[in-house]
């Protein structure tokens, strides 16, 4: 049944402008990833738009349920801002960093205090206009061609118009389309390639999905995704093993601003939340500006969203550090391959095997990327999601994937982004490890010369073969299977049991590692967590040399993880 058509948006028309754009960029997503060429080519654009709005859509949705047993449903002002914050805290990629902050930008002018509780459509031309504003101002170099420009352009098409919602949306879609058009002619790098503009095709289908919502008809939010040059056209039905390159670095011409070079740009993209003020957030600019490219931080109210592609992944993270409090960190390892010269970009062909691991911090994540593997980062309390792992694997880019959860907790929600990858044509072989260093493990054996069954048969000797053990701090009194604990009481698990309780760190850490050391063992892994004694590493070292002869002792460092010390036992 089709929609009412209205002449105004409320709490309702944003739940439905959500699923739509939801549904718009489901059928989309894999036609923008495929045209993905800037600022970096690693074919995601059209997947981090569809997260980035799942999570606006499931905000909004947690909204509504909150009003389910009241007669009034939730306000513009309820809707709008419920999915602005979504947005913002599930931003992925450049593309959705972006769109996070449009939509912020038009709730800070749909939900400021004295407006309406329904927008019309002089509101709606101001909060577009805000949103493009916005967005421009919170990207360190903007660069023209690009989905900021699509924004402008669609800001300066609803001012133009003279109506209700509908009509100011639809001149606005309009507006958007033909500046997608064009953008071929503003960037080097989409005419050579052919196409348009990946993000900028994205919010199109967004405000596709907005007009539909206003006015109960339907749109074209398909956009044409390829340029009208003649050259270097993407294969309308790509070979599903060999997906096209997407998102290379901005030309070398003079249009292409200031972002990174189209080769050899930076290795590393780097998203995470920080909790900060304004002023911590200004200092951060400055320096994460100094040490990469492609820098969008997006938000406010003492939440942001950082996005930056760097070679030092560990500086733009500590750098988040030094700002406030920085959560939920990806790390992808954009893995270009061989250096382009020019000219149409080849299709870049799957790897035929990759690692995808859970990681309890940034330590850990370094050592798990420099091993070839592709993390996601778990901070404690907050357990990454199923559609974060199954992102992940569809970063790794490979027929075989083995996905390492390395938490008992995150068995079933890699088993169902393993099981939904797999309906994706990716072979997942999950290897349940409980544990980083069983992880740490699994990875030191792993051949991808191997066939694939024997390697995860390997994979999953070596983790079964490594004992785990943990300190950690007790944070309120409970009951233990060593017996009672009080809160700050220092607690030593093995394999997932309370197996001492103490009061120091050092040596409730000695006591674990004899215990384990118990039933033997070639080599011991300690991974020390930021917030452990500077002396437990080489006291744990000096212990295990003296005391139990050819067993050896690698130590890493493991960041802000949690758990104060990580120990295995091979």
């Amino acid at each position: 049944m089709a929609q009412v058509p209205q002449t105004f948006l409320d709490g309702l028309a944003v739940r439905t402008w959500c699923g739509l754009a939801l549904r718009a960029l489901g059928r989309a997503r894999a036609e923008i990833d495929a045209i993905n060429v800037y600022p970096v080519a690693d074919g995601d654009t059209g997947t981090n738009l569809y997260l980035t709005v799942e999570s606006a859509a499931t905000a909004v949705e947690a909204v509504f349920a909150g009003y389910e047993t009241q007669p009034a449903g939730p306000t513009l002002a309820d809707a709008v801002r419920a999915m602005a914050h979504g947005a913002l805290i599930g931003a992925r990629g450049n593309s959705g960093t972006i769109l996070a902050q449009l939509l912020r930008g038009m709730a800070q002018v749909l939900a400021a205090d004295g407006a309406q509780p329904r927008c019309d459509g002089p509101a709606l031309r101001l909060a577009l206009r805000r949103a493009a504003d916005s967005a421009r101002q919170a990207v360190a170099h903007p660069v023209e061609g690009t989905v900021l420009t699509v924004a402008s352009a669609a800001a300066d098409a609803a001012e133009r118009a003279d109506g209700d919602c509908g009509t100011v949306a639809r001149a606005a879609h309009q507006g958007a389309r033909a500046a997608l058009a064009a953008t071929p002619a503003q960037l080097g790098v989409l005419a050579r390639a052919g196409v348009v503009d990946a993000g900028g095709s994205g919010l199109v289908a967004v405000l596709g999905a907005l007009v539909e919502a206003c006015t109960g008809g339907t749109v074209d939010t398909e956009p044409a995704r390829v340029a009208s040059t003649p050259n270097a056209l993407p294969d309308p039905d790509p070979d599903p093993e060999t997906e096209t390159e997407t998102e290379a670095g901005p030309a070398p011409d003079a249009d292409a601003g200031d972002c990174a070079a189209e080769d050899g740009g930076p290795a590393f993209e780097v998203i995470y939340l920080l909790e900060a003020d304004d002023t911590a957030v200004a200092r951060l600019r400055t320096r994460l500006d100094a040490l990469g490219d492609s820098l969008v931080v997006v938000g406010g109210d003492g939440l942001w969203n950082v996005h930056v592609h760097v070679d030092d992944a560990g500086a733009a993270v500590e750098a988040g550090v030094e700002a406030g409090r920085p959560y939920r960190i990806r790390i992808t390892h954009f893995g270009l391959g061989d250096v382009h010269t020019g000219g149409p970009r080849p299709p870049r062909e799957r790897a035929q095997r990759a690692v995808v691991a859970v990681v309890p911090g940034q330590g850990l994540a370094e050592l798990y990327t420099e091993a070839g593997a592709t993390t996601v980062l778990a901070r404690p309390g907050e357990p990454p999601a199923s559609g974060e792992l199954l992102a992940a694997v569809r970063r790794a880019h490979a027929r075989e994937v083995v996905l390492l959860p390395n938490d008992a907790e995150l068995r079933d929600t890699a088993a169902a982004a393993a099981e939904q990858a797999r309906t994706e044509g990716v072979r997942v072989a999950l290897i349940p490890t409980r544990s980083a260093v069983q992880g740490i493990a699994a990875l030191a054996v792993s051949e991808p010369g191997r066939r694939f069954d024997e390697d995860v048969v390997q994979m999953t000797s070596a983790a079964g073969a490594t004992r785990y053990g943990e300190v950690v701090v007790a944070e309120h009194r409970s009951w233990t299977t060593a017996g009672i604990c009080q809160a700050g009481d220092v607690l030593g698990l093995i394999d997932g049991d309370v197996a001492v309780i103490g009061a120091d760190v050092t040596a409730t850490a000695e006591t674990v590692l004899d215990r384990m050391l118990q039933a033997g063992g070639e080599l011991v892994t300690l991974v020390i967590g930021d917030e452990a004694p500077e002396t437990v590493a080489a006291h744990l070292e000096t212990r295990v040399r003296e005391s139990y002869l050819a067993v050896d002792t690698v130590i890493y460092g493991g960041g802000h993880q949690g758990a104060l010390l990580l120990i295995g036992v091979e």
